[in-house]
């Protein structure tokens, strides 16, 4: 193989593709389901993925007049709640790298007329079109695993992060209870593209994502891969047995 990044080949769930092509081909997957993405969320998860969310939400300890940036932000559940908690005086940046999942994003907040204090921002989580030394919390939920580099993403948030920041990943992991494996790969490959064919009419596309789950790095790596990063006091909770992570690290 060639040291060309364009002749490099990344994981697509279970394929090989070129690198070139990964982020488009997870763009149609987005565009495909981003207008029943928040109902697959609660069918897929039981609901359990907003107690999920509501952790990584306290975790962030976001507080009036501060800058916020949701990664991979979509349809803009946490961003939601950081509106709130950061006041007139702050800003809340919901950046996705698919339109289609801002447009939700958008409407969404209409809908709830909530306005002034949020921005929404097309982005590529790789090269961030923000400041250096920006924003005093990141959150990116269940986005990293779609990222064709994620450590050119990890740089790219402790670049616009202010010293004294914090970055949280809310991630699909590995599980760690006895056992739970092999009832998680039943339901993962058998139940929910079945349930993306019913519900989203895209058994393909949550093919997709149950593949991207399984390659996407374990607890303990990624923990590395923030280190590596430059983020200091990495750690991770694990959460329903590790099917979910929270990593969280600081710039200092």
């Amino acid at each position: 193989m060639s040291g060309s990044r364009d002749n490099k080949t990344t994981h697509f769930g279970f394929r090989e593709v070129p690198e070139s092509a990964k982020a488009g081909l997870v763009g149609q997957v987005f565009s495909s389901v981003a207008s029943r993405y928040d109902v697959m969320n609660d069918v897929m998860s039981f609901g359990i993925h907003r107690l999920w969310k509501r952790f990584t939400i306290g975790q962030a300890g976001v507080r009036t007049g501060q800058k916020v940036l949701d990664l991979a932000g979509g349809t803009g559940d946490l961003a939601a709640q950081f509106v709130t908690q950061v006041g007139a005086t702050g800003l809340v940046t919901v950046a996705d790298i698919n339109a289609a999942m801002l447009d939700v994003g958008r409407a969404r907040f209409a809908d709830r007329g909530l306005a002034g204090n949020v921005e929404f921002v097309q982005a590529d989580a790789e090269s961030l079109p923000f400041p250096d030394n920006y924003f005093d919390c990141i959150t990116i939920a269940f986005g990293l695993r779609n990222v064709t580099h994620i450590d050119a993403a990890l740089a790219s948030m402790f670049r616009v992060l202010k010293p004294g920041g914090r970055l949280l990943v809310l991630e699909f992991s590995k599980p760690v209870l006895p056992g739970l494996n092999a009832v998680y790969d039943a339901y993962s490959f058998h139940l929910l593209p079945k349930l993306g064919k019913l519900i989203a009419n895209d058994e393909e596309s949550y093919r997709y994502l149950v593949e991207s789950i399984r390659k996407h790095p374990d607890q303990e790596t990624l923990k590395e891969m923030m280190e590596k990063a430059g983020f200091e006091r990495a750690h991770y909770f694990n959460l329903s047995g590790g099917i979910v992570a929270l990593h969280k690290g600081y710039k200092f």
